[in-house]
């Protein structure tokens, strides 16, 4: 059963887990679970993706429940009036706070998008970050003599591909658990010293106008198990 945060007669929020993807998708073709259509059997009704969560990526899924909600809901969205706040653990002592405006070019799967145009320009991409905790374990990883992470809030202001990933890369504090964008020791020194295997992302709040009343509706969401364990071990369960 999928956890519900939110539901009413037009619109419904789970908090997907960690490597459920949320429809059908050439990226893997023998996944036989999929958020979309566990929501709609759980509920009985049809529901409506209004926006995208990565299969890695856990926390504040949205649907709409009917067609006419979605296309409110995506010009929502579009327009850059729906507030993201996700929880990241990367590894380093990231900056304090601050704001990075950092255009990405569109990544391409070969196979979903293999049709797709691979001449289009470097989009905008702006994410506003804050570091809240940090430590220091004493163990040498790679070339480093200690190993040393940040519990940062990320708030995406745009919305592209693997945008979290991407800009916490650029600033060379990749979030644990990327393997396509992160640091492979640091992530394996993670994986077996604390038993954490995944991507340390989750969407922890969503704050947007009710498309109907037009009331601002807040929706909040927990930790997956994994990333929750890792942060009580290190002592940060105060951001939990």
């Amino acid at each position: 059963m999928l956890e519900i945060l939110y539901q009413d007669e037009y619109l419904v929020a789970i908090n997907k887990p960690s490597g459920l993807l949320v429809h059908r998708s050439m990226l893997d073709k023998h996944a036989t679970e999929f958020a979309m259509q566990m929501l709609r059997d759980q509920i009985g009704q049809h529901v409506y993706p209004v926006h995208r969560l990565d299969r890695p990526t856990s926390g504040i899924l949205l649907f709409a429940l009917s067609a006419e909600i979605a296309t409110l809901l995506s010009v929502e969205f579009a327009e850059q009036r729906v507030d993201k706040t996700y929880l990241a653990v990367v590894r380093g002592y990231a900056p304090v706070q601050g704001i990075l405006d950092y255009p990405l070019k569109e990544e391409l799967d070969k196979i979903a998008d293999k049709k797709a145009s691979k001449d289009k320009e470097a989009q905008q991409a702006v994410t506003e970050y804050l570091r809240l905790a940090t430590v220091e374990l004493d163990f040498p990883v790679g070339r480093y003599d200690s190993a040393r992470f940040s519990l940062m809030q990320l708030s995406p202001k745009t919305g592209r591909k693997h945008q979290l990933r991407r800009h916490m890369a650029h600033l060379r504090h990749p979030i644990i658990g990327d393997t396509s964008h992160g640091d492979g020791k640091q992530n394996r020194f993670v994986k077996q010293q604390f038993e954490f295997n995944g991507l340390a992302l989750c969407c922890v709040g969503l704050s947007l106008l009710h498309p109907i009343s037009q009331q601002s509706l807040s929706i909040r969401a927990s930790l997956g198990n994994s990333m929750q364990h890792l942060l009580e071990q290190w002592g940060w369960q105060p951001y939990l």
